[in-house]
């Protein structure tokens, strides 16, 4: 942040906002080399190495050794001091929470099971009691967190903080969840939906780093995706985009919970996986598919491969519109490997357009069932402001 009354244009006000790109640019991505810094922020390599050294000195940036290409680098990361953050994700049928500090290395994590149809005011005081035990386990209090990013099963209206669509979420609807969760714990609280913060956990530090545009589509319980174009998310006017389970496969086929017929979501999410075995055959959970799969069952394989080919198909519907240069598959289903992907990526070959550069490669996430919880992380990091001008927050 510039320093009042530095006058716009001045040399005072340049260098303030040279250091600011470059907190900005480690908040976003973590940790980078000098040489990674000078390139993401568009400053010279000899700013950067002033304005890292000045910044050090104050306590605001850390720097250590690194090799890159064989050669000695610094690699450099903000002050483990400014502080902590925390990530939650309410996925259908489990809770993660991480506690990271702002390199977004976690300092600690725990999950538990959550009823199907799970409420909001029961779970976000539950979220409330664990964050507390949880920071309390650190040797300080929740009032210590700088923020937190929450990690939802349903799209997110960015205007105003409410899930955007009816019949996705029962039980959170019409709650504006950030502003509850804030009223419980008394800290900035930043939410999204799970796909968006999967997404940009991947892109920002996972399988999808390298890549300009990529999707994520998160398969489990229900199915979503989200866009990532430039490292940023896109979300739509009201938080909708990338809601691929809701994809028409089938336009007589099963009522889907969004009120429609023949959803993606009513031929390849759990629930619709799930019923197509005998109830005495002890398939309650997707974890008891995926086991079965491992093992070598021939029923289990078949359900997965073919929930595989309808997610490629509605896949490729996504990349005719979108024309994404990666798609990473996460979520409690992507378990499955190559068991779902490969027929995946067939679906793909046969639905989606050619282009001279070929089709998006198809990786698993980079961070299992934790990816959305460090999307969360992400976000909630994206919204702390370190003020160059001032020594670190210590927490």
């Amino acid at each position: 942040m510039a320093r009042r009354g530095a006058p716009p244009g001045s040399q005072t006000s340049l260098r303030e906002a040279n250091r600011a790109r470059v907190i900005e640019s480690l908040k976003r991505h973590g940790r980078l080399t000098q040489v990674e810094l000078a390139g993401s922020t568009g400053l010279s390599p000899a700013t950067v190495s002033n304005i890292v050294k000045e910044l050090t000195a104050s306590g605001l940036l850390h720097t250590s050794f690194t090799s890159r290409s064989g050669r000695r680098a610094t690699l450099v990361s903000l002050s483990r001091q400014l502080g902590l953050v925390a990530g939650a994700h309410f996925s259908s049928r489990q809770l993660h929470i991480a506690i990271a500090d702002v390199t977004r290395a976690i300092v600690t994590q725990s999950s538990l099971p959550l009823a199907l149809d799970h409420r909001h005011d029961a779970e976000l005081d539950r979220l409330s009691l664990l964050l507390g035990d949880m920071m309390e386990s650190l040797g300080g209090q929740i009032s210590d967190l700088l923020a937190v990013g929450l990690a939802l099963p349903a799209p997110i209206d960015p205007r105003t903080g409410r899930v955007s669509t009816p019949g996705l979420l029962r039980g959170w609807e019409g709650i504006d969840v950030a502003a509850a969760l804030t009223a419980r714990i008394g800290r900035p609280v930043h939410v999204d939906s799970e796909a968006n913060l999967g997404g940009l956990a991947e892109a920002r530090e996972g399988s999808g780093r390298e890549a300009s545009s990529s999707v994520f589509i998160r398969v489990g319980h229900t199915i979503s995706a989200g866009l990532i174009v430039g490292g940023d998310l896109f979300r739509g006017v009201n938080g909708k985009a990338g809601q691929i389970g809701h994809v028409t496969i089938d336009e007589n086929g099963p009522i889907c919970r969004c009120s429609n017929r023949g959803c993606l979501e009513t031929y390849a999410g759990g629930p619709a996986l799930l019923s197509l075995f005998p109830p005495g055959d002890g398939m309650q959970r997707l974890g008891d598919l995926l086991q079965a799969a491992e093992a070598g069952d021939g029923s289990s394989r078949r359900v997965i491969a073919d929930a595989g080919r309808h997610i490629g198909i509605a896949a490729a519907s996504l990349c005719n519109l979108f024309d994404p240069e990666l798609i990473v598959v996460g979520g409690e289903l992507a378990q499955a490997g190559e068991i779902l992907m490969a027929p995946m990526r067939h679906s793909l070959e046969r639905s989606a357009l050619a282009s001279a550069g070929g089709l998006p490669e198809i990786v698993g996430a980079s961070f299992g069932e934790w990816a959305e919880t460090r999307g969360a992380i992400a976000i909630a990091l994206d919204h702390v402001t370190v003020d160059s001008q001032s020594m670190p927050i210590t927490a």
